[in-house]
């Protein structure tokens, strides 16, 4: 189980041809991937925004259908880890560095910079950044990663099936599902997962040479964020080899902690009341206006759709490049749940956290700028959160505990990132080598760095859309034989039919 699959060589080649590009031609590979990033948002974001729809809706049937009640594993399954801690390792690995760098940058960029709705730098600006905001980071973000997630574990623990993304498709493609066929999925996913994480890696390293920028002066460019990422390489290689009990998992908890110390001091020092109103009130209107959002393609205003192709279309496309790889983790640590228990910890808890996160550190900004204290627009993407911690006590602390908590999700996620990949080439081993592990993690590495190299953030952004449009494909063929084969179960169990009352 532990060897490599043909899927390892086929996907190790594919990168290595991305590098060779990248390298020798990175004005070349970062116009490529703008065209056809380009011609996917402008083609098909219709489909974007009505396939993830579609996931929301299903996690939602899952969760109140009496087949909730369904075990992700055999009956006598017990879980692997306590709550907390499986609620610390699958939220590190899903949001992790997205919500320290978007913070407070994307509420900012929604109200003074381009509005969603064209109300820019207005009162109603301010609650539609917050309301947007919410969205991107809600429950379609988590109910993508759920699907995905909820498909492995169920085929995996319950059905005994490999802990491949194929193997899931097996009651639609049958026994092509174990043939070529499902080794051009396996290799699709692990494409996917490795250019999601590379990318969120490029991210990572971004912002922390924004926070030493703009603490010590330290040089911004390129050659600040290669030595970051190989000083972070050698730290996760060394985690990853440690393996899911020790490493990743002490990692999650620690995350956990200091988010959660970064997160108090924000609050009581930053506008609490703000904090509180706006938090209120952005979750009434988030749920009101929730449809409408989830659908808006805006055809007959340019303007509008340019800014749902950045915004919206992105971050769907992220969620879905990101969800072969956090899928598959937070399977692996989520065996003994039932689907209903799942539904709850990974779609509705993971998003009420965003939701307060964004409320503090958002909040917190947009009461800077409206207020004329402190034009946060004005800065580089990645200075907006040490922007803000300059304009409230303990500005230094919070600057270094944020710079601290990027690294360890970095860490985090490169260290999940190993682990998956290992999983998803070696025939879906629960505990794969650390040589493979190995492999993946310098891969990564290269990756974001030919990334980075071939035109930063935009490079980045453009080939995750691209990597994201085929897999999205095969997640709504996985949803379709979840629920084929958990309806086909729950008739075998009994669940949900009515017993008919014997007369007399």
């Amino acid at each position: 189980m532990k060897k490599v699959s043909t899927v390892f060589y086929v996907s190790i080649a594919i990168m290595a041809l991305l590098v060779i590009f990248g390298v020798s031609a990175p004005k070349t590979l970062e116009s490529v991937t703008g065209a056809i990033q380009g011609f996917i948002t402008d083609s098909f974001g219709w489909y974007y925004l009505i396939v993830v729809s579609l996931f929301v809706l299903v996690c939602l049937y899952l969760l109140v259908s009496p087949i909730g009640r369904i075990k992700l594993g055999k009956q006598e399954d017990k879980p692997e880890f306590s709550r907390p801690t499986w609620l610390a390792m699958l939220f590190s690995a899903g949001m992790g560095i997205g919500l320290v760098f978007w913070g407070t940058a994307e509420p900012i960029s929604h109200y003074a910079i381009s509005s969603p709705t064209g109300e820019v730098g207005t009162d109603q600006g301010l609650q539609d950044a917050m309301r947007f905001t919410f969205f991107h980071w809600g429950i379609h973000a988590w109910a993508i990663y759920g699907i995905v997630a909820m498909c492995l574990a169920y085929f995996t623990f319950r059905k005994g099936e490999r802990g491949l993304i194929s193997a899931t498709l097996k009651p639609i493609l049958g026994k092509y599902a174990d043939g070529v066929l499902g080794k051009i999925i396996d290799v699709i996913a692990v494409i996917a997962t490795v250019i999601g994480v590379a990318t969120t890696l490029g991210f990572g390293a971004v912002q922390i040479n924004g926070g030493l920028s703009y603490l010590f002066d330290v040089p911004s460019n390129i050659v600040t964020q290669f030595i970051i990422i190989l000083v972070v390489t050698v730290l996760f290689i060394v985690s990853a080899l440690t393996g899911l009990g020790k490493g990743i998992k002490i990692l999650s908890n620690a995350n956990m902690i200091l988010a959660f110390a970064l997160f108090t001091l924000m609050f009581i020092l930053g506008p609490t009341l703000f904090t509180l109103n706006i938090f209120t009130d952005t979750i009434g209107k988030y749920l009101q206006t929730l449809v409408n959002m989830s659908f808006r393609i805006a055809p007959l205003n340019e303007e509008d759709r340019q800014w749902i192709n950045g915004w919206t279309i992105f971050y769907w496309a992220w969620w879905i490049a990101w969800s072969p790889f956090v899928g598959i983790f937070i399977a692996r640590v989520s065996k003994g749940r039932t689907i209903r228990e799942f539904v709850i910890f990974v779609l509705m808890i993971p998003s009420l956290i965003g939701f307060l996160w964004f409320s503090v550190f958002g909040g917190s900004a947009l009461t800077l700028e409206r207020d004329g204290i402190a034009q946060l627009s004005k800065l580089a993407t990645e200075e907006s959160l040490f922007g803000v911690f300059a304009n409230y006590p303990l500005a230094t602390l919070m600057s270094i505990l944020a710079i601290i908590l990027v690294a360890t999700f970095f860490i985090t996620s490169a260290d999940s990132g190993t682990f998956v990949l290992g999983m998803m080439t070696t025939n879906g081993s629960q505990n794969p080598a650390n040589s493979v592990k190995l492999v993946w993690g310098i891969t990564l590495t290269v990756i974001a760095l030919v990334l980075l190299y071939s035109g930063g953030l935009q490079a980045l952004q453009n080939t995750m859309i691209i990597a994201a449009l085929p897999f999205s494909v095969v997640m709504a063929l996985m949803t379709a034989s979840l629920l084929k084969d958990l309806n086909k179960e729950a008739k075998a169990l009994g669940i949900g039919q009515i017993k008919k009352k014997k007369t007399s």
